[in-house]
């Protein structure tokens, strides 16, 4: 009899074929994966590069030309800083800032402070996410600490170096806070003052006086004038004459002195 030289499968051999074709349909998911994740990573790791490698982009506002012109100049060869359009000898204008919304905007003093002070709360307010180095005169306490108030993120001294320059805006575009390490002492001082200020729930209780109105008395008490107390609490003189005034008529006195009596009975510890 002659039987056909091709047989079937047997049950044992069709079984190691699906194991086959099984172990190596896993293999090639497995495979895929892979590279799904090493792709994954590849892209992650370009898109990181590309952020780190990005400029940043930095506009210098100035009321003087020689300053603006040697910031300019010495930021502008920097390779990781894209300089923008500035502003000099000319009005401050905001618009300006939010159309180039730069990450970092330089500013210089333009000789007052009040001007400065509003100039810094605009650009807050217009562009919050717009980081602030101011570059101040001999680094007054009253001013610097103003303008830390007022939003800045770094402040640097004029006379501060090309490296000083370039690591505050470093520091400030990565969202950390700079300033020279002499003024770093009136930080301190200053939030030391501001804590052991305490106000009197009693005294705001009954006569209205806000916190920075009662860290106000005893220094009137002291006999201290207008500018003298501006300066302690890095506020204006006429933001203190406007805080009398209205202690003034909560309390019901005619004067600096009868602020200091009416608080005294009211138990408020001078």
């Amino acid at each position: 009899m002659i039987t056909s030289a091709r047989q079937g499968l047997q049950p044992g051999d069709a079984a190691q074929a699906t194991l086959k074709d099984s172990t190596r349909g896993t293999v090639n998911s497995v495979t895929s994966v892979t590279s799904a994740r090493s792709a994954t990573v590849e892209t992650s790791k370009s898109c990181d590069m590309s952020q780190s490698l990005r400029k940043i982009r930095v506009r210098v506002d100035s009321g003087n030309r020689l300053w603006h012109d040697g910031l300019t100049r010495m930021l502008g060869n920097h390779a990781s800083v894209e300089m923008l359009g500035g502003g000099v000898n000319e009005i401050f204008r905001v618009e300006k800032i939010l159309e180039d919304l730069p990450d970092v905007l330089l500013l210089t003093s333009c000789g007052n402070l009040d001007s400065d002070i509003s100039n810094i709360r605009k650009v807050r307010v217009a562009a919050p996410g717009v980081r602030i180095v101011m570059f101040g005169g001999a680094g007054a306490e009253r001013e610097f600490l103003q303008y830390v108030r007022a939003g800045i993120r770094g402040y640097l001294l004029l006379g501060a170096s090309v490296k000083d320059v370039w690591e505050t805006l470093e520091a400030v575009h990565a969202g950390k806070a700079c300033c020279p390490s002499s003024l770093c002492g009136l930080l301190f001082n200053y939030f030391e003052r501001e804590a052991t200020s305490l106000p009197s729930g009693a005294v705001r209780q009954h006569l209205g006086l806000t916190r920075r109105e009662q860290q106000l008395i005893p220094l009137i008490a002291q006999g201290l004038t207008n500018k003298e107390i501006a300066n302690r609490f890095c506020l204006s003189e006429q933001t203190v004459k406007n805080h009398l005034y209205r202690m003034k008529h909560k309390v019901g006195a005619d004067n600096r002195l009868g602020i200091v009596q009416t608080c005294h009975t009211q138990g408020f510890l001078l």
